[in-house]
C-alpha cells in the first residue's frame, strides 16, 4: 500500500482547504497548527482503539481455545458444543478480520489527511518518515503491522476448522454412507 502525499490539486488538498488566510484573519497559521496536532492526537487514539479491539478479541479466542482443548482432552463435550463452539470462534475471528481491515482503512485515509495538512505547513516529518521506509514498497525497511495482525485471526480460523473437523466422526460417516450405497 503505496501513500504518495497528495497533488496540490488532489481533490483531498482541495477539500481540506478552508478559508484562506487573507479572509481567516490573523491566527490563521497557529490555528492550523493547533488542528494539526488535535488531529493527530486522534489518529493515536484510533491506533488506541484499535489496540483494544484486537486485545479483546486475542482474550476470548484464547480463552474459547483453552476452552476448547480442555474438552478435547478431557470429559467428552457435548457433540453440538464440539461443532458449536469452533463456529461461534470462527465467526468472532472473520468480525476480529474485518474490524482490523476498517482500523486500517481509517488509518489510511487520517494520514491521507495528515499528508495534505504537512503539505501546507513548513516542515513534514510524517512525509518524511514515510519516505525513509520507502512508502510501504519495500518490506526490509517496513512491514506494516496490518500485514501481520490480519493472520493471527485467520490462524485461529484454522484452528477452529480443524477441531470442528476432528469432531466430526467421519469413520462412522462413511461407514453410513457406504451401507447406504
Amino acid at each position: 500500500m503505496t501513500q504518495e502525499p497528495p497533488a496540490p490539486r488532489d481533490p483531498l488538498v482541495i477539500t481540506l482547504a478552508g478559508l484562506p488566510q487573507s479572509e481567516y484573519g490573523d491566527g490563521y497559521r497557529e490555528h492550523s497548527v493547533q488542528i494539526y496536532k488535535t488531529y493527530l492526537e486522534m489518529a493515536d487514539r484510533i491506533s488506541e482503539r484499535r489496540e483494544k479491539a484486537n486485545s479483546f478479541f486475542l482474550a476470548v479466542n484464547t480463552a474459547l481455545t483453552a476452552l476448547l482443548a480442555k474438552d478435547a482432552l478431557g470429559t467428552g463435550a457435548p457433540a453440538a458444543l464440539a461443532v458449536l463452539a469452533p463456529l461461534a470462534g470462527g465467526i468472532l475471528c472473520y468480525l476480529w478480520h474485518r474490524i482490523i481491515r476498517s482500523y486500517r482503512d481509517l488509518n489510511s485515509a487520517k494520514f491521507k489527511v495528515v499528508h495534505a495538512i504537512e503539505r501546507q505547513l513548513p516542515l513534514r516529518p510524517y512525509d518524511a518518515e514515510w519516505e525513509a521506509v520507502g512508502r510501504g514498497n519495500n518490506p526490509r525497511l517496513y512491514l506494516p503491522f496490518t500485514h501481520v495482525e490480519l493472520l493471527v485471526p485467520w490462524i485461529f480460523m484454522v484452528f477452529y476448522v480443524l477441531f470442528a473437523g476432528s469432531a466430526i466422526p467421519w469413520v462412522s460417516l462413511v461407514e453410513k454412507v457406504r451401507g447406504a450405497g
